[in-house]
């Protein structure tokens, strides 16, 4: 059996579940999410591996790039992923990491963005199964009318990570 390093890490922002896999991330989600039991199933099925807590360099690298990013000192990620997923999640996965740091998106755009405009829903349901939070940020999507939507982290989280996003232009 495969084993994939876990580690939680406390932030001002929420807990943090972060996991490296054959030198890659992968797995930043919230420890205490609603779909968490179902996305590590996906991870450790796909993967045929185990959670194992234990530190590995790809988990500090996140852990020193995140608290870059939260002290607003970073707005891009330079750590190698391992999406796991479904072709269909893995693509709209990568047309999230192209949304620029302190913009938003929809979900129109985000199916437009993958030439799908008429699987608005199923992206945002592949959207909701993201696992690597922030570094693909499902974060910046908010519904067409502009209200924030569901986010794994809370929508309050959300609020702030969009702040945060925002405030560094301000400095």
């Amino acid at each position: 059996m495969n084993q994939i390093n876990i580690k939680y890490h406390k932030t001002k922002y929420g807990e943090l579940s972060i996991a490296s896999f054959d030198n890659k991330l992968c797995m930043l989600d919230w420890r205490y999410r609603k779909m968490r039991s179902s996305i590590d199933t996906r991870i450790l099925k796909a993967l045929n591996a185990e959670f194992i807590e234990k530190d590995s360099d790809i988990i500090e690298k996140t852990i020193n790039q995140l608290d870059e990013y939260f002290n607003m000192t970073r707005k891009e990620f330079d750590i190698p992923l391992l999406t796991v997923g479904t072709p269909f999640q893995k693509s709209v996965w990568e047309a999230l990491i192209k949304v620029p740091y302190g913009t938003t998106s929809s979900y129109l755009q985000l199916s437009k963005d993958i030439h799908n405009e008429k699987a608005v829903r199923a992206v945002a349901n592949a959207n909701g199964a993201n696992a690597i939070s922030i570094i693909v940020p499902c974060h910046r999507i908010i519904g067409t009318n502009g209200e924030l939507t569901g986010y794994a982290g809370g929508l309050s989280t959300k609020k702030k990570l969009l702040d945060l996003e925002q405030n560094l232009f301000t400095r």
